[in-house]
């Protein structure tokens, strides 16, 4: 009996410890809301959040399953803020000329955050994006948030920057090298 009750509770101890390695696994990455940003240095995931900004995580995908992106220069990046990419000109003015709805929510801008770029109108996203190097607090409820690099924030950190006198214009800028949904990458 004695030996029945040991074997039950190694069991009970066995299971609870294989149960809460299990529990604490990574979860698997939805790849269809997954974007590999390939940079010079390295791979940026990004997760995208349709939780957030449906909208506009179906045109960054969209604009991304197209080639948009790739080759595209990190034209305006300021240490300690952000880096933004995404115009097809190369000097911030650019897009594709389809204006998004602005989807702005309560997630905060901070490190790793990735946000749409707007001019003055709330409904002027386009195309232009920014990744924050940390916390920008001041931007939340204004920008619309639509995803969160999860891992190669130190390959973000190697972009290029710009000059703060010249509100983060670089020359000789990073450029993206491919941009791609982690669902169609074929390794």
């Amino acid at each position: 009996m004695t030996k029945k009750i040991i074997l039950t509770l190694l069991s009970v101890l066995f299971l609870g410890v294989f149960t809460m390695t299990d529990a604490s696994a990574k979860p698997a990455l939805d790849l269809e809301n997954t974007i590999y940003l390939d940079l010079a240095d390295g791979r940026v995931v990004i997760q995208l959040r349709p939780d957030l900004a449906q909208g506009h995580v179906a045109r960054i995908k969209e604009l991304t399953r197209q080639g948009f992106y790739n080759g595209l220069v990190f034209h305006r990046v300021i240490p300690g803020f952000m880096a933004q990419t995404g115009d097809p000109k190369g000097d911030g003015t650019g897009g594709t000329g389809q204006k998004l709805k602005a989807e702005f929510s309560k997630s905060p801008h901070v490190r790793g955050t990735v946000s749409m770029a707007r001019a003055a109108s709330p409904d002027s996203g386009d195309s232009q994006f920014f990744i924050c190097f940390d916390d920008a607090s001041y931007l939340d409820g204004q920008y619309t948030v639509w995803g969160h690099v999860t891992s190669g924030m130190e390959f973000v950190d190697k972009i290029k920057a710009g000059s703060r006198l010249d509100n983060g214009k670089v020359s000789d800028p990073s450029k993206i090298i491919k941009m791609q949904v982690a669902a169609d990458v074929k390794e």
